[in-house]
């Protein structure tokens, strides 16, 4: 049973979709253990505590440079002995030392079809705002370890909507969190805790 530890910063909507795949059985293999969030008062640790899982706080202006806060996180992660560490919505950027000690023990996912409107600055509603300007006629949600580069990890699973011609950035931001995001990321969770998932040249390979 591998030790799950979710980073989050706001709402924690995946955060749920987690722990209700949890009990639900889809992931069987591991077990949220702790929810770590950047923000004190996010709901998501409303979430953690109401379903008896350990939470903590890191903020990055509680350190005087980003190098010790990099050090803090990753000393935190490694405290609370996660086999994985899933971002479901963590606002603040990862650095050199946590990223390396967690090496495809990470998963991040975008709400786009990476390599599609993702990288810096594509987050929140501006990654449906870029699609919608694009006028693209699918979008979805992308699952991928985390590595230095954004959103440029290997891709773990991708699934896709359709774009709907009277679309805000609102509405196709939901159908895709409800569609996409909500089913794929504990998936890849359970795929991960599983030990179905191997990296090859930046690639995934998935066993049945």
């Amino acid at each position: 049973m591998k030790n799950i530890v979710v980073l989050v910063s706001g709402g924690g909507t995946n955060l749920q979709a987690l722990i209700d795949a949890e009990k639900n059985g889809i992931i069987k293999s591991g077990k949220i253990t702790a929810v770590v969030s950047s923000n004190p008062n996010a709901y998501a640790l409303e979430r953690a505590e109401k379903n008896n899982i350990a939470t903590a706080v890191i903020r990055r202006k509680d350190y005087e440079d980003f190098k010790s806060y990099d050090l803090a996180l990753t000393d935190l992660l490694k405290s609370l002995n996660a086999d994985l560490v899933v971002l479901a919505g963590f606002m603040t950027i990862l650095g050199h030392e946590v990223i390396s000690a967690f090496e495809n023990k990470m998963i991040n996912i975008h709400p786009a079809l990476i390599p599609s409107f993702c990288g810096e600055g594509f987050y929140g509603l501006r990654v449906h705002e870029a699609a919608l300007e694009k006028g693209v006629k699918l979008s979805g949600a992308t699952t991928h370890f985390v590595t230095e580069e954004c959103d440029a990890g290997p891709i773990i699973m991708q699934r896709a909507v359709e774009v709907k011609n009277d679309d805000t950035p609102e509405t196709l931001q939901r159908r895709i969190m409800e569609n996409v995001e909500w089913k794929i990321l504990p998936l890849s969770v359970e795929l991960f805790c599983s030990g179905k998932i191997r990296v090859k040249d930046n690639k995934t390979i998935i066993s049945d």
